[in-house]
């Protein structure tokens, strides 16, 4: 039976713009690019997945296939070259094979395996590019220099997200590297003294500019307050490891620590009865790593600088009972030493050698 003319165009518009659409709109366009799509984006969530916490378990993968890869071109070369259909290139594959070997070891024993990774990655765009070349030769094999390529482009996958990964934990691992600041004075005070002084804990706010407040818990831990960078709140609980009356005090933050840190307090006697040295060790990371340093240290609060003007402080209360500012006067400053006392403690550390303060 024949359907109206009218009838079919009122069918066709009911049923949907997808029976008048191009094929290229219903996504059938570039002989399934779709399908390929989806199965490329698969492919590199698998990989990922294989990568994503083992990169140096692939690395050390990579680097023993490497030196593998590199002996056979170096010791059979006549073999990959009747595979692939090529002749007269032995000398070419052996200087390639000593380059696989090389990357290899590197990526096994070097400090940063990434490196070598990455010149993989370019050592492996030249064999592809050298596989292409071998293409135009009246002898190749096609098939089998394509299952090269397809091998080696593979790799270079590989290679490339595994190398990515590494760059990725170098870079996070030095965005928290431990900072080591080593700091000493010399106070004309006995070190039984200035020991006592510091061994009670409610004095240190005295003379550190950035604590806020010690508070001791028992006889070895004690929870702090200090001003971070910008005026940041910092808290964290300390436990005495290590002490020795009038002569030590080793300690170390707790876990869970806003920022964890480290250190020993020496209390040394100065030669021929001239008082105390005070000698600072104290290893830190900074909230922020390195970047976090450095910003602090732009606020003023940066510990190497802290530390130098805290021992300072604890210079003039021990030896004159107070700290010595201009505060209050018409030029003052709102904290730190006098003009006077800063130019007297110049002139002494110039006239004694044997003052030390060293900085890591």
């Amino acid at each position: 039976m024949e359907i109206p003319r009218d009838l079919a165009i009122e069918r066709r518009q009911r049923s949907g713009p997808q029976f008048s659409e191009p094929v290229e709109r219903r996504g059938d366009w570039n002989d399934g690019s779709l399908t390929s799509a989806a199965r490329r984006a698969w492919d590199q969530k698998q990989l990922g997945v294989l990568i994503d916490g083992n990169e140096r378990t692939v690395a050390r993968g990579l680097g023993w296939f490497s030196i593998g890869l590199g002996l056979a071109e170096v010791l059979a070369p006549r073999t990959l070259e009747r595979f692939l259909g090529i002749r007269h290139h032995g000398f070419l594959l052996r200087i390639m094979g000593l380059r696989e070997i090389a990357s290899g070891v590197g990526i096994l024993t070097g400090r940063r395996p990434s490196d070598w990774l990455w010149a993989r990655v370019g050592g492996d765009v030249i064999d592809i590019a050298s596989l292409g070349m071998a293409l135009s030769s009246d002898t190749a094999k096609p098939v089998n220099l394509g299952l090269a390529c397809a091998a080696v482009a593979g790799i270079t996958v590989l290679d490339m997200r595994c190398a990515q990964e590494l760059s990725r934990t170098n870079d996070a691992a030095l965005s928290v590297r431990t900072i080591e600041v080593r700091k000493s004075i010399q106070i004309n005070c006995s070190p039984d003294a200035v020991y006592k002084f510091w061994r009670n804990f409610q004095n240190l706010p005295k003379f550190m500019s950035n604590v806020e407040s010690v508070e001791t818990l028992s006889d070895k831990r004690s929870h702090w307050c200090v001003r971070g960078p910008a005026g940041k709140r910092i808290e964290w609980d300390a436990e005495i490891t290590g002490e020795q009356e009038n002569r030590l005090i080793a300690w170390h933050s707790l876990e869970g620590a806003q920022v964890e840190n480290y250190g020993t307090i020496r209390f040394d006697a100065a030669p021929g009865g001239r008082g105390t040295y005070v000698k600072v060790h104290l290893q830190y990371s900074p909230p922020a790593g390195i970047f976090g340093a450095r910003v602090a240290k732009l606020f003023g609060r940066e510990p190497r600088q802290q530390i130098h003007e805290d021992l300072h402080h604890l210079k003039q209360i021990m030896e004159t009972g107070e700290i010595i500012t201009t505060e209050g006067q018409p030029a003052g400053r709102a904290r730190g030493t006098s003009w006077k006392y800063d130019q007297a403690v110049r002139r002494q550390v110039d006239s004694r050698p044997d003052y030390q303060t060293s900085a890591a």
